[in-house]
């Protein structure tokens, strides 16, 4: 999902209750705070010496010590106007993908996708999924589309 679109969904939705599942029945904590916009840039290189570009934003979700007992959640109003006031400061990247930044005590910090936002009466519910990590040169390593792990394993371009 890109940036615009996740803001298209909050403007459409005002003052509704913006809460994250970043697990199968596992939600971020009502104390939760946005504490970074990130403008990232990737320059990479991959095993099989193709080069790749691609820039993303993340939004960083922190669970404050201070306010462990709180129920209710931030609003999608509240989270527009943090990010139209780091736009004010640093353009955000509107068109690119989106993705949060997210971890705690029981869950190694992540960064994850959207995967669906399910629209309820006073929520918007924003789901999220961690990525797997792959081989990008497939081909160079003669890893099949659609290939198991232990046919991965045995066609590594890295062994």
């Amino acid at each position: 999902m890109k940036v615009n679109e996740f803001m298209k969904v909050l403007e459409q939705n005002k003052n509704k209750e913006l809460v994250f599942s970043y697990a199968q029945d596992k939600l971020v904590g009502a104390n939760y705070h946005l504490t970074e916009v990130k403008n990232v840039q990737f320059d990479t290189t991959d095993c099989g010496g193709k080069t790749n570009f691609w820039e993303e934003t993340h939004f960083q979700l922190w669970e404050s010590p201070s306010e462990l007992g709180k129920r209710t959640y931030m609003t999608t109003d509240k989270i527009l106007s943090i990010i139209k006031r780091v736009d004010g400061i640093k353009p955000v990247k509107v068109d690119t993908e989106l993705k949060m930044e997210y971890g705690n005590d029981s869950f190694a910090t992540s960064v994850m996708p959207v995967e669906h936002i399910t629209l309820q009466e006073s929520r918007v519910l924003v789901s999220l999924f961690a990525e797997a990590t792959r081989c990008k040169a497939n081909d160079a390593c003669g890893i099949p589309e659609g290939a198991g792990a232990a046919q991965k394993e045995e066609a590594t371009c890295c062994a």
